[in-house]
């Protein structure tokens, strides 16, 4: 097993229930996009998101 597999597998058992779901979710995605080759899809989701926050955060303007 390696480094990863091993931390991963310790953090599961003390984080709580709902990390640990999250947690899983996110490793299963990750798995399956590798399957596909199409890992660089996630990185796309990622500064999407990323932008999402910034425009939730900026400030509205009102006229």
């Amino acid at each position: 097993m390696s480094n990863l597999a091993m931390t991963l597998d310790e953090k599961l058992k003390h984080w709580d229930s709902t990390t640990c779901q999250q947690v899983e979710h996110l490793v299963s995605e990750i798995i399956e996009l590798a399957d596909c080759d199409a890992l660089d899809l996630m990185r796309s989701r990622i500064v999407e998101q990323e932008v999402l926050d910034l425009l939730d955060d900026a400030p509205t303007q009102t006229r």
